[in-house]
């Protein structure tokens, strides 16, 4: 029997929906194999816990944490109590940093009943590989001086290791799919880090001869998403152009409700995290309407992390059978409830056992 030991964090707002609506399917999925388990402990952490605490997670958070085997996080924010750069640096982001989950990849694929952004998205699958650690969301910089003479300096730190490191995670993942990676860049406009980061893929690209590769610049790159995805199979990018690309992959699918992530730690010291791209979505709390696609497509990243790719597939499929008998929520078109997706999730999962 194998054991995974979950930190369950539903956050903020649609996120107490739809994380206990995908730790069912896990359950389900536990009960209909035999052979694995998955034990959920919850954690109140939150803008709400912040109002009653002065802080997003107690000062142990992480150690409490560290020795569970994953992170299933819901979504992190609510501005009318607690500023956004608070609630992010005080939770999500410091899970990223201090648990080395220097890996952040999000698919992006045209699921079936779904209607794309796009006229024509010709079954697109693709991956967004980003750096989660360093890049153009470092914390070096500083401001001086005020009033009109103010500067505000912030600096892109871009390491050999970091980024090489982010590259052979997107080659052995292109490696199981279409084998090819295309590497985003911005070296026609950005003077150092950009250059750095195309001679860093030129090298990893020479201890990988069977997958092809090719280099956009970003702006081009932003632009053949919307025009031509189809095209793509794996793109790794550095933090601030994988955050975007990522977002404009969810947006292409037909929503973020259905957008999923994964943050990896890749030298097992600490527990990766799982989370889906959608915020918590303030404005339909407690409706039963919240899509939980996503959070169980989360679900499914964790399953391959553990090595249970075959039933992360399996229910990566299930989801889409569900979708295209047209059992969605009101976010992508449908009338059916966020019990009813789920719910139609788990008795498909059933179905192919």
């Amino acid at each position: 029997m194998k054991k995974f030991k979950i930190a369950n964090i539903p956050g903020d707002g649609i996120g107490k929906e739809v994380v206990p609506a995908a730790a069912n399917v896990l359950k389900a999925i536990a009960d209909i194999h035999g052979g694995l388990r998955f034990e959920f402990t919850e954690f109140p952490w939150s803008c709400e816990y912040y109002m009653e605490h002065g802080k997003m997670m107690p000062e142990d958070g992480l150690e409490i944490i560290k020795d569970y085997d994953a992170i299933f996080l819901g979504a992190v924010g609510n501005i009318e109590l607690v500023p956004d750069h608070i609630s992010l640096w005080g939770l999500l982001i410091k899970f990223r940093r201090e648990f080395e989950q220097v890996i952040n990849y999000r698919p992006a694929k045209v699921l079936t009943g779904v209607k794309s952004k796009i006229v024509n998205p010709k079954d697109f699958d693709l991956i967004v590989v980003r750096e989660n650690s360093e890049g153009e969301y470092s914390e070096v910089g500083g401001r001086i001086f005020r009033g009109e003479d103010e500067i505000a300096i912030q600096n892109s730190i871009f390491s050999r290791r970091g980024t090489e490191r982010v590259m052979r995670f997107a080659f052995e993942l292109a490696a199981k799919r279409k084998k090819h990676v295309t590497s985003a860049t911005k070296s026609n406009g950005i003077f150092h880090s950009m250059p750095f980061w195309d001679e860093v893929f030129k090298d990893v690209s020479r201890d990988y001869s069977t997958i092809e590769t090719d280099s956009q610049h970003i702006d081009a790159l932003a632009a053949f998403f919307v025009t031509n995805p189809e095209r793509f199979d794996v793109i790794v990018a550095s933090n601030l152009f994988g955050d975007v690309l990522s977002d404009l992959g969810a947006a292409i699918m037909g929503s973020v409700g259905v957008a999923p992530a994964a943050n990896i730690n890749v030298n097992g010291k600490y527990p990766s995290m799982f989370e889906p791209v959608h915020g918590s979505a303030p404005d339909i709390i407690g409706k039963n309407i919240a899509n939980p696609i996503g959070q169980i497509w989360t679900a499914k990243l964790m399953l391959d992390h553990f090595g249970e790719e075959e039933l992360g597939s399996l229910l990566l499929d299930v989801i889409e059978n569900t979708t295209n008998k047209g059992i969605l929520t009101p976010d992508i078109g449908g009338k059916h409830t966020t019990s009813e997706v789920t719910e139609e999730i788990i008795q498909g999962l059933k179905a192919r056992f």
